[in-house]
């Protein structure tokens, strides 16, 4: 596993719908150690109000268990676009 990037400004609608095509396990990691699996749906619920905390947006983490995964969110992270293979509403 290795840390993909800092979580920040990003759209989280798109960002769930891309996690959940992730092949592999995708966790949030807290400053404060805490690690959530973002494939879980309470798990994304539960990350996403750690992070909004009193109105202010923690810093976090992604580590992701896939390498396939890790390119397809370095990806999104920097052109806010994946490839049509991956891409959450091609079917």
């Amino acid at each position: 596993m290795s840390n993909v990037w800092s979580l920040t400004n990003i759209n989280v609608s798109e960002f769930l719908r891309l996690i959940d095509s992730c092949k592999g396990n995708v966790y949030l990691v807290t400053e404060e150690g805490d690690k959530l699996n973002l494939k879980s749906k309470l798990s994304q619920l539960i990350g996403l109000s750690r992070l909004i905390e009193g109105g202010i947006v923690a810093n976090a983490s992604l580590v992701c268990d896939c390498i396939e995964d890790e390119a397809l969110l370095v990806r999104y992270k920097l052109y806010r676009a994946v490839g049509a293979d991956h891409h959450p509403d091609a079917e």
